[in-house]
């Protein structure tokens, strides 16, 4: 146990960097630029899909690799230590806290990463500008997820809801596996065919967790003495997580099980 203990206490412990950067009063200030940001990326989708109507559609391998490796160290370090401290706070029988109070967000390290997580859902928007100059087929919850999380982040981010420290570690372990995947495949470096099932797997669990979260929130928040979010926050958050777990659930469904099912009916 003290072998343990001693890690969780580790994991507590901000290195330098995250000390130095502090973009809190920024973010908290001009999170409603957010909005603008989600509509332009939409009106950017129609105007770049119509320029790439009659042209074809560039390789931009190299550029792409890189860009998925870039995203994937990111998410691995942010998992890393989201993790390792949300994990510690678990460990010492307090991870009601994770979800009444905000207290823990005023940690270094979840201070420092929240920052940085809300800005890399600017960032992750490149994601469609390849999948446009490449002329891949862009999915409605590809859009629909990326517009809505940088909003909804950004929401959360400006009332510190307590919750969103969990919407954010998921967040960064899904995708630091996701982002390598992304990499290995732009690189051409052929990957288990179970691997894209797993990715679609873990999201729809992040999901169904997302939703229990907010459920315990909404059950804590009853106890005298918890402090968790507004009905408001609650409300958005229900909604946006039954959304996305419906999407998922939904893509795993043609991606993975209608062809078998298709397959199967004209075999026999």
């Amino acid at each position: 146990m003290g072998t343990v203990m001693n890690g969780s206490e580790e994991c507590l412990q901000p290195y330098n960097f995250e000390r130095s950067w502090n973009l809190r009063p920024f973010l908290e200030k001009y999170w409603a630029i957010s909005f603008p940001i989600a509509l332009i990326y939409l009106l950017l989708i129609f105007v770049g899909q119509n320029y790439m109507k009659a042209r074809k559609g560039f390789n931009l391998q190299k550029p792409l690799i890189l860009w998925s490796f870039c995203l994937s160290i990111f998410s691995i370090i942010g998992a890393v230590r989201t993790w390792g401290f949300m994990g510690s706070l678990v460990l010492r029988d307090r991870s009601k806290d994770t979800v009444c109070f905000s207290t823990f967000i005023e940690h270094t390290i979840i201070k420092f990463w929240s920052s940085i997580f809300v800005w890399s859902k600017v960032i992750e928007l490149g994601d469609t500008a390849f999948i446009i100059l490449r002329k891949r087929p862009l999915i409605f919850i590809h859009w629909f997820h990326h517009s809505t999380v940088l909003v909804f982040s950004s929401f959360g981010f400006k009332d510190r809801m307590a919750a969103g420290g969990w919407f954010m570690t998921m967040n960064f372990g899904v995708h630091a596996i996701m982002y390598t995947y992304y990499t290995l495949k732009a690189a051409k470096v052929k990957s288990p065919t179970w691997f894209p099932r797993l990715i679609t797997s873990l999201q729809i669990l992040q999901m169904f967790t997302g939703a229990t979260v907010i459920i315990l929130a909404y059950i804590w928040r009853q106890e005298k003495g918890c402090h968790t979010t507004t009905t408001e926050h609650l409300f958005w958050a229900i909604a946006l997580y039954v959304t996305y777990f419906i999407l998922f659930a939904h893509f795993f469904y043609q991606a993975y099980i209608m062809p078998k099912v298709k397959s199967k009916t004209k075999s026999e």
